[in-house]
């Protein structure tokens, strides 16, 4: 099987138009990287209050090019949706890709033991057609 390697996440989902449909017809595995968005995606960030120190929120656009309104309504909500299944919005994120037949694993950096064990810890979360349709409505609206 031909592996594609791409920067796919719930929040950057272009490769869903073309690539993905194409990969799952002729059975071409993709390993996104970057799935928590520079770490939008793990909840570090909050509305309103500025980026933690140190982290790549403080100086990277590509982290605060998330930063916006409608985003934190949607990562808000989807914090909020994973907790009442007893996950955390990390897990959702990677259990959001790993939903997607293409999808062979996920490449996902840490800086930590714990961060380690978070994305690890994502893999036993699979998602049902159901709960996955949810988080692509709100996803697509910012609602659920």
């Amino acid at each position: 099987m031909l592996r594609l390697q791409n920067h796919y996440h719930m929040l950057e989902r272009e490769i869903e138009a073309e690539m993905l449909p194409y990969c799952a017809e002729h059975n071409i595995g993709i390993l996104p990287y970057f799935p928590l968005a520079g770490g939008f995606l793990t909840g570090k960030y909050q509305r309103g209050q500025p980026a933690p120190a140190g982290s790549r929120g403080e100086t990277s656009q590509y982290v605060q090019k998330y930063m916006t309104g409608e985003n934190f309504d949607r990562i808000e909500t989807l914090t909020a949706w994973a907790a009442s299944m007893s996950h955390t919005l990390n897990e959702l994120a990677h259990a959001w890709l790993l939903a997607h037949p293409p999808v062979s694993s996920v490449i996902s950096g840490a800086t930590s033991v714990v961060q380690v064990r978070q994305n690890a810890s994502a893999a036993d979360w699979q998602l049902d057609a159901v709960d996955f349709e949810s988080v692509n409505a709100v996803l697509a609206k910012g609602l659920l």
